[in-house]
């Protein structure tokens, strides 16, 4: 198939878990039969990340080209992400965290409704595998954020805080994006639906790291991305 798809790998102190990840996305590669760039952002590390980093761009192990972006000090998701847009060359854009809680071997499902022009945007949903796939406080949360947005737009996610979204890269056109921190999970959903995409989603597999494990979200960010939706549904 003659497409391209842009994969965004934001980074911060992922030392423990960039080369597998990449190893991951290398293994299933051949599977997706189209050719496939990762943009790697880091986003102010500590550890040796940057350093990683560095050393995968100039190897020839992998079946993709790599990119890479270097922010000087933390800026946050959004931001990261903002950054690789800027670089990203795809007809598709697929995010992907570093730390291991999701699978790249769940790509080819999430890319077939596009390539099927079946959809525009293609969330990889948590729950819809019927279990609960995190703390009871974090899936009460999610579940309340996720109702809030659909209330706002009319759609019918099962999980708006995913990351695994996956979008033509055209639907950005004439789109800002604003949101620095986790708010670009909200920010991204709404001003996609605002541009007249159609939504789908597909369950995926999910194992979800702990704060003792370096999880970045807290509280805090769910009481922000409360703003962030209407923010960005009635006032951006």
């Amino acid at each position: 198939m003659n497409y391209c798809l842009s994969i965004i790998l934001p980074v911060y102190n992922e030392k423990h878990t960039l080369r597998e990840v990449l190893s991951q996305i290398n293994r299933v590669a051949p599977e997706l039969q189209g050719r496939i760039e990762v943009i790697i952002v880091d986003d102010g590390s500590t550890d040796s990340s940057r350093r990683l980093i560095q050393e995968f761009a100039s190897s020839s192990q992998f079946n993709f080209e790599i990119k890479t972006a270097f922010h000087r000090i933390n800026k946050g998701k959004g931001a990261a992400i903002q950054t690789a847009l800027r670089l990203a060359k795809g007809d598709f854009i697929l995010i992907q965290d570093a730390d291991l809680e999701y699978s790249p071997t769940d790509y080819p499902r999430l890319l077939q409704p596009l390539l099927e022009n079946q959809a525009d945007v293609v969330y990889g949903s948590r729950f819809l595998s019927g279990q609960k796939p995190m703390p009871f406080i974090n899936y009460w949360a999610n579940r309340f954020l996720t109702g809030l947005t659909n209330l706002v737009t009319g759609l019918h996610l099962s999980d708006m805080e995913t990351c695994y979204k996956v979008f033509r890269r055209q639907l950005l056109t004439g789109i800002t994006l604003k949101s620095s921190r986790f708010g670009i999970e909200p920010e991204l959903t709404i001003k996609l639906y605002l541009s007249g995409a159609r939504f789908t989603e597909i369950p995926i597999s999910y194992r979800g790291r702990k704060f003792q494990e370096g999880k970045k979200i807290n509280w805090k960010d769910g009481l922000a991305a409360i703003f962030h939706i209407i923010r960005f549904r009635y006032f951006s």
